[in-house]
């Protein structure tokens, strides 16, 4: 009996080792099943977000690479999600679809609120012609996409033009404009819309370069020395009148203000500017609109500077003293407004000085000091510089709130109220006589309008939309980098055919036109006929172009501010256009 137990063991032994392989790959397998799926299977929500993980991320780091100084930034994202869908690691396209409407919304929204406080009031003397210089740039980057269309392209092809437009936004890297693009094509053409990413893939890398170097080539046509302009920036500063706060000590010398109120003075010289502290009989006060002036008071006073001058004359000479030396129990603070019933608010309605016996001479808005006149609407965020008896600019500090606690926590709820009108706005269908279809603003343009309201007068509805420029900055580029992967992706499985096999090199070259030839005519215009500063040109062909790469190359070689403020002052109304514009050329010419 036991022989034959060891018999049968021993055969069973011998079957077991020659199963060994077999049951050792099978268990191999089956321990690789799981990261198998994962990576496969496309229907699973581990699978969707590891796809958006992988190809963010590789595309964040990628876009961080500098070639000759140059880096493409978050738009290396589009390009690693085109590798993703040609390899075939993708996702459903109902998914891909709502995930890139929803960061183009997102997107587009934070633009919006970021710019809006400040939108309507870059439409200044300087302002407006920047921004027609704008408009116009906008327009003949259309002119010139159109005139390669008909040189260079099959016009009885209905997928030619809307490639075209993929190109004119790769050419100008301006993402949101692709997206609206996208959008409208997909009310034209349905489901069977071109993927005109890949255009806009091609277009782009050169875009950035040919910006640049538009740039460059407009400094050697206007023969612009740099030293020299930067001079000329130095004596404008110096000698231009401008909102800054002023502040002057000055005595009362005019006989006809003795017994006038402060209120009677401002009326009669209908200039503004607030007296912070006064001296009478040497006695220091803190002045309300019903002070009487009298000869030989002593006053500070925070005015415009360009009504200083005027001010001076008519009240009486500067002095050599400061009251803010000589003075203890004054004290002056910024006090950060964060109570959301103060905004909206005008400092009039305030009663600073009649109420709480201070006076508030500035207020800082966004980083810049803004004139303390009687009309300015306070808003959340808003840093107020207060001037009177501490006990007195303690209690105004906390009616304003003055915590910055409280204003770090997100406003959501108005990020989200925008979102929901902003869609409706641009759901509403705008009937244009000769339109195959009704206008719409879309997905794209809606939020964006909203927002710049919102942003501008969302006080006037107790709307708080301050957002810390950290938070707006990551939301906001979520927003894009969600856009661009979900665009890639879609794109990705014909991009190399189109590249390679069909007109990508003609994409390449039309991009490289439609980016130069706008700039090359609108630089020198600015420079002879409206005589601005090269780095003001510089940073209003930026702005023109939503592109931080070349605003980073003009801010390279300036010192001073003229190309930030020169790209700040056309960028709303740039973005505002390259949006809508993309949305009329694909539902007027592509019907």
């Amino acid at each position: 009996m036991d022989e034959i137990c060891c018999t049968k063991l021993l055969e069973l032994s011998n079957f077991l080792v020659i199963l060994h392989p077999l049951f050792k790959d099978r268990y191999v397998m089956e321990s690789f099943q799981w990261l198998k799926d994962l990576f496969l299977a496309n229907d699973s929500v581990a699978h969707i977000a590891l796809l958006y993980a992988v190809v963010i991320a590789i595309g964040v780091y990628l876009g961080k690479i500098k070639v000759g100084g140059v880096s493409l930034g978050v738009t290396f994202v589009l390009f690693a999600g085109i590798v993703a869908g040609h390899i075939g690691f993708t996702a459903p396209t109902p998914i891909l679809t709502f995930v890139q409407d929803f960061g183009l919304i997102l997107f587009v929204f934070m633009i919006g609120l970021q710019v809006g406080p400040g939108f309507f009031e870059n439409f200044g003397s300087q302002g407006i012609k920047l921004n027609g210089l704008t408009a116009t740039a906008i327009l003949l980057n259309i002119i010139v996409m159109f005139a390669c269309y008909y040189i260079f392209f099959d016009t009885s092809d209905k997928s030619a033009l809307p490639m075209m437009v993929g190109t004119l936004y790769g050419a100008v890297t301006n993402t949101p404009g692709l997206g609206a693009a996208n959008e409208a094509l997909g009310t034209v053409f349905g489901s069977g819309a071109p993927q005109i990413a890949s255009a806009y893939a091609c277009a782009y890398p050169l875009g950035v370069l040919g910006i640049i170097g538009a740039t460059i080539l407009i400094r050697y046509i206007c023969k612009v020395r740099l030293e020299k302009e930067e001079a000329r920036l130095k004596a404008m500063e110096e000698t231009a009148a401008n909102k800054k706060p002023y502040k002057m000590h000055l005595e009362v010398t005019n006989k006809y203000l003795e017994g006038k109120t402060l209120l009677q003075v401002h009326d009669f010289l209908n200039r503004d500017f607030v007296v912070s502290r006064l001296v009478h009989a040497g006695e220091l006060s803190i002045p309300n609109r019903n002070t009487i002036f009298h000869l030989g008071d002593q006053m500070l006073i925070v005015c415009a500077e360009a009504d200083q001058e005027a001010i001076t004359a008519f009240i009486g000479p500067k002095l050599d003293i400061d009251f803010e030396q000589q003075d203890q129990p004054l004290v002056s603070k910024r006090i950060l407004i964060t109570n959301p019933n103060i905004n909206g608010k005008t400092l009039s309605s305030m009663h600073f000085s009649s109420v709480h016996g201070v006076n508030v001479t500035r207020v800082t808005r966004h980083g810049l000091d803004l004139f303390a006149s009687a009309g300015l609407p306070l808003q959340v965020g808003d840093k107020i510089m207060v001037v009177g008896p501490e006990d007195a600019v303690d209690r105004v500090a906390n009616k304003m709130g003055n915590s910055t606690r409280r204003l770090n926590a997100p406003n959501i709820a108005t990020i989200f109220v925008g979102i929901f009108l902003g869609i409706i706005f641009g759901s509403l269908p705008i009937a244009i006589p000769g339109m195959p279809v009704p206008v719409k603003l879309g997905l794209a343009g809606g939020p964006l309008i909203l927002a710049i309201l919102i942003g501008r007068y969302g006080y006037k509805i107790r709307l708080v939309t301050y957002t810390t420029t950290s938070a707006n900055m990551m939301l906001r580029e979520m927003g894009l980098v969600l856009f661009l992967a979900s665009v890639g992706i879609k794109a990705g499985a014909g991009f190399f055919e189109t590249v390679v096999e069909g007109d990508g090199l003609l994409y390449v070259l039309t991009g490289f036109l439609i980016t130069v030839i706008p700039i090359l005519i609108i630089g020198p215009v600015a420079r002879i006929r409206y005589h601005f500063n090269y780095f003001t040109i510089a940073g209003m062909i930026a702005g023109t172009y939503t592109d931080p790469p070349a605003l980073a190359y003009a801010n390279s070689i300036c010192s001073k501010e003229a190309p930030a403020l020169g790209y700040s002052t056309v960028y709303p109304f740039a973005m505002f256009l390259r949006i809508f514009t993309a949305q009329i050329i694909v539902l007027f010419f592509c019907g």
